[in-house]
């Protein structure tokens, strides 16, 4: 059997992109949270917050190191798998990926650096300080990336020339035309994922009844972030559907299993979609919702993807299916969210078991639907690398053998497995150690220190969990 360097080459860079993905994610809402209590700690005085700092920092730590590991490689792949790519594309996508290292790699190490090891050592403003510049690092390492991300769906700004893009515009070019819907799905996705695993992990704790004080606070503040954030993230996707609809049609077309373009489109609620045949089976659908959706009118026409050759359109189950289960989780996530206020407001959110045990579970629901996000982002986008101009096929590395890509992959495959395995360990070391007790953080220091007056929702939370 002859294998194919191109599919393979394109499981391994799922595979590796997949994994990675996961980690960014998390800590770009982790890293936020952790300089919200650090924050509140300065601010207070109150060892509850310090505690929680000192013990979310130990998982942020873990994470970080794994999505560094794991993030390298992919920068490689570029040159050993798609050389032909990174050639046409060097002009925009080199400097884009450098300023991501020199803007918020190097931001990142330095003050992490301060916030690891620097508690006792710096002013406790300048540890604060550190917390911030370790979040605003996240965020300016994920504007870089899902601008060079966004840039290959909706290239702008950039002129071909035998087979090589010339920037003509940076700003056009950095500020894509899906850019902005992408970025702030991609920040509130973010949220969610650090939301709930904080909401899980507060959980697990408050069901073994161990330091109830603290991870009740944290739990508080964690269902006021989700009930904001999970229907904010309902309407920033509908924004985001309507962009790619407008610049990727095809697109929106696999995700509908939208074979035949038409007025009056259903919304396809379940089906099993056959490409070879054009068509769906067992579809359950409403009528006219998805012209609805997409144009703000019932007979609005919808693009199918009889608009292009079938050797041009993307896998259409794939994307099909990631969508259903992103929506799905989405959905959930908000009904999660409107439940704990329900029980806020019986005063029964921390101490309801099934509800505790539900936000358990919930702390992976994110991860899965931030990979059907992405798996409908790029597979929709196949079979282009550059949307409409370069084909996966066309950025193929010309010397690759199908043997070399297996061979790469299956290597792959087994040091991520060892960094994963190593990174949970160590993870489930830090979640059954807990967070530090009062003697561990010098807490007679805590004492003494005087707390400054509290206001707005500090003072709400602090007044909560007195009564509590």
């Amino acid at each position: 059997m002859e294998l194919d360097p191109l599919i393979l080459s394109r499981i391994q860079f799922a595979f590796v992109v997949s994994f990675h993905a996961i980690f960014p994610v998390f800590t770009i809402g982790l890293a936020a949270y952790i300089a919200v209590l650090e924050g509140l700690a300065y601010k207070t005085g109150n060892a509850a917050w310090d505690r929680l700092s000192r013990f979310w920092i130990q998982v942020f730590a873990v994470v970080f190191g794994m999505g560094v590991v794991s993030g390298i490689v992919m920068s490689f792949q570029f040159g050993t798998n798609w050389s032909n790519f990174s050639q046409a594309t060097a002009n925009f996508l080199g400097p884009v990926l450098s300023y991501e290292v020199l803007t918020a790699f190097f931001l990142e190490a330095a003050f992490l650096g301060v916030l690891l090891f620097g508690r006792d050592k710096v002013p406790k403003g300048l540890h604060f300080f550190s917390a911030i510049m370790v979040a605003v690092g996240t965020f300016i390492s994920s504007f870089w990336i899902l601008s060079a991300s966004s840039w290959m769906h909706t290239p702008a700004g950039v002129e071909l020339r035998d087979g090589i893009y010339f920037v003509t515009s940076w700003s056009e070019a950095i500020f894509n035309p899906s850019f902005w819907p992408r970025f702030f799905h991609m920040a509130l996705a973010s949220f969610l994922t650090g939301g709930f695993v904080v909401c899980g992990v507060s959980a697990w704790f408050l069901l073994r009844k161990k330091d109830v004080e603290v991870h009740r606070r944290a739990l508080s503040m964690s269902l006021w972030l989700l009930l904001f954030m999970a229907p904010a993230q309902v309407l920033v996707g509908h924004a985001h559907g309507l962009n790619t609809a407008e610049h990727q049609p095809m697109k929106v077309a696999a995700m509908e299993g939208a074979w035949e373009t038409k007025t009056h489109a259903p919304l396809i609620l379940f089906a099993i979609p056959d490409q070879d045949a054009q068509t769906n089976h067992f579809e359950v659908s409403i009528p006219g919702l998805a012209s609805w959706f997409v144009t703000g009118d019932v007979a609005g026409e919808v693009a199918g993807l009889d608009q292009v050759p079938v050797e041009l359109q993307p896998p259409v189950a794939i994307v099909f299916w990631s969508f259903r289960v992103m929506v799905g989780l989405g959905m959930l996530m908000v009904l999660v969210a409107f439940i704990g206020l329900a029980l806020r407001y019986r005063g029964r959110y921390a101490e309801t078991h099934w509800y505790l045990q539900v936000l358990r579970g919930m702390a992976f629901t994110p991860f899965v639907a931030v990979l059907a996000g992405w798996f409908v982002t790029e597979v929709g986008r196949a079979p282009w690398l550059v949307y409409e101009q370069m084909t996966h096929a066309e950025g193929l590395t010309p010397s690759l053998t199908g043997g070399m890509a297996l061979f790469t992959l299956i290597g792959y495959v087994m040091v991520y497995a060892v960094v994963f395995a190593a990174g949970l360990y160590y993870l489930m070391r830090v979640l059954q150690t807990g967070a530090p007790t009062l003697e561990d953080i010098g807490h007679e220091d805590q004492k003494q220190r005087p707390k400054r007056p509290l206001s707005g929702a500090t003072a709400s939370w602090e007044q909560e969990e007195s009564k509590a």
